[in-house]
């Protein structure tokens, strides 16, 4: 039995595939997107998230730090022991190690939601490839037990990995942040060609799949970029939707309780009309989307 770090599990999930779904949030991600909205998903271990509206200033956590993070602001080892000692709610630790049984266990309170809604279960992240061993003794138990699984990832990993974890799931939801290798670096911190190389994986080998597009204004929404984006999407064979996801900053706040700075600045949130113009575009090309 394998074990992984896991920061959420949602029951009755309405927008991670099919149906009403239980999705399972791995915790680790090798990508550093600038406009990340679940930074506490980046690290692939226990992390403290602090409240400070919630803090009175009583110094409880500061006498069972064992790093002395608290008052350096810095060197948290994530021991939890702050944690236990507020009793006001002010500091909450994101982030667990599970046994894949033990996340099996929550998956299967819901299997009569899935076989009435024609759901399942949704691997999520942070990234679930970077614990592969992992997401396949779970999805190899749901297929088992006949739950439709999704795979939602960056698809960033070799090549051998993805294939191994794809063979047991029945769709996947897959970023496209940027079909430009150097932007793709500059934005994200790692390179596309293997996540250009796993879609077409998917593509050869039959295996549903949709495209999930982040629009970051002033990024990754040029002209060049979308008409380069829809040419390489046009020479994969399948069905397959592409899903315009509209740049917003609702995380923004979870990047101070966890001692990180926001990198968008000021960015606004991107309204769903302004990217009619895009989804036409994707139209006039013969492809599938939809404004999410």
């Amino acid at each position: 039995m394998t074990s992984g770090y896991v920061f959420d599990i949602q029951n009755c999930s309405m927008h991670d595939g099919p149906g009403l779904r239980t999705t399972v949030f791995f915790k680790g991600c090798p990508l550093r997107c600038l406009w990340c909205a679940n930074p506490e998903s980046q690290l692939q271990r226990p992390q403290v998230m602090f409240y400070a509206d919630k803090c009175v200033g009583c110094g409880e956590c500061v006498k069972v730090c064992e790093s002395g993070a608290i008052t350096s602001g810095k060197g948290c080892i994530g021991c939890g022991n702050c944690v236990k000692a507020c009793i006001h709610n002010a500091r909450k630790m994101v982030g667990k190690l599970m046994t894949s049984e033990e996340v099996l266990q929550e998956i299967r309170k819901d299997k009569l939601i899935y076989d009435r809604s024609g759901g399942g279960v949704t691997l999520s992240g942070g990234e679930v490839l970077m614990q592969p061993d992992f997401a396949i003794e779970i999805l190899e138990a749901c297929q088992k037990e006949k739950i439709h699984t999704v795979l939602d990832t960056t698809a960033f990993c070799r090549p051998e990995i993805f294939e191994q974890v794809a063979r047991h799931i029945d769709l996947a939801y897959v970023d496209m942040k940027s079909i430009d290798n150097d932007l793709h670096k500059k934005y994200t911190a790692v390179d596309n060609t293997w996540i250009l190389h796993n879609f077409q994986y998917l593509d050869a080998n039959k295996i549903p799949f949709a495209v999930r597009m982040p629009i970051i204004p002033g990024y990754n929404d040029s002209d060049t970029m979308i008409w380069e984006t829809i040419e390489f999407l046009k020479k994969l064979k399948s069905d397959f939707i592409v899903c315009l996801l509209p740049f917003h900053a609702y995380g923004k706040s979870k990047y101070e309780k966890i001692g990180m700075q926001w990198p968008m600045g000021n960015l606004p949130n991107l309204d769903r009309k302004n990217l009619e113009p895009m989804k036409e575009k994707f139209e006039r090309a013969g492809l599938k989307v939809m404004i999410q």
